[in-house]
């Protein structure tokens, strides 16, 4: 399996027979999985979707959004609760060529890829449980 490290952002290869939870980074000795979101920019962001075996959902938000602040705890929550899954988070002031390229037209939304493929998104501010139960349907 391949997790790209959220630190040095370098692909690392994790062997079938050890547990990615575990696993640290060859190049920069961090841990490869973060059950937090981690922050991409325009430089990082195809590299970490692209590459990474688990699907990744992503939260494209800005600063100045209030839905975006209040969803913020909650995908940091679920990002907890989900050890199958990697999070990241765009902030679309900074990213703004991620976010063109991917058609942002309203904050916040949501996009799972899987291997650098959008599978589903969402758009709109979002509960504990309605963000679990979107993240269950696109994995579907």
């Amino acid at each position: 399996m391949h997790l790209v490290c959220s630190s040095c952002f370098s692909t690392n290869n994790v062997p079938e027979n050890k547990s990615y939870l575990e696993g640290k980074c060859g190049k920069c000795q961090s841990i490869l999985y973060a059950a937090k979101p981690v922050e991409l920019t325009d430089s990082n962001f195809y590299k970490y979707i692209e590459r990474n075996d688990l699907p990744v959902v992503v939260d494209f938000w800005a600063s100045w959004c209030g839905p975006c602040k209040v969803m913020a705890p909650v995908f940091s929550q679920v990002a907890k609760q989900s050890p199958g899954l990697l999070f990241a988070k765009v902030n679309t002031e900074v990213a703004q060529q991620v976010s063109a390229n991917a058609t942002i037209r309203s904050i916040p939304t949501m996009i799972m890829f899987k291997q650098g493929k959008e599978i589903n998104r969402v758009s709109g501010a979002l509960g504990e449980a309605q963000l679990k139960q979107w993240i269950l349907q696109s994995m579907a």
